[in-house]
């Protein structure tokens, strides 16, 4: 399968084929094939921060101690994984500064 142009706007929580359709952060070189694991991720992420909006109204539940907090938390990583692996070198390397890029990369 050929490799495409992706832009990918975490911010709209979208990938956009053309670099005009909307503001976007990252651009990325993948297979068309890798363009559906994008969208399920912002798929998921935006009904675990719907859960985390309703959680946070819970007085006294700890952000630390609540597991939707920790599912959002691991579809952003997800994410950025995935923008790591197919984004330009210098993507990667902001990326690679991220605190909790380099917890993961040590676990």
């Amino acid at each position: 399968m050929t490799e495409i142009k992706a832009y990918v706007s975490l911010s709209q929580r979208r990938v956009y084929l053309y670099p005009d359709e909307s503001p976007w952060e990252y651009e990325i070189t993948a297979r068309q094939d890798i363009i559906p694991v994008f969208e399920t991720l912002f798929y998921q992420l935006y009904h675990k921060d719907m859960n985390t909006f309703w959680r946070a109204h819970v007085p006294l539940k700890y952000y630390s101690n609540d597991f939707s907090n920790e599912e959002y938390d691991n579809r952003i990583k997800k994410l950025y994984a995935l923008i790591h692996e197919f984004s330009d070198r210098e993507s990667q390397a902001f990326i690679e500064q991220l605190p909790f890029f380099k917890e993961s990369r040590h676990l």
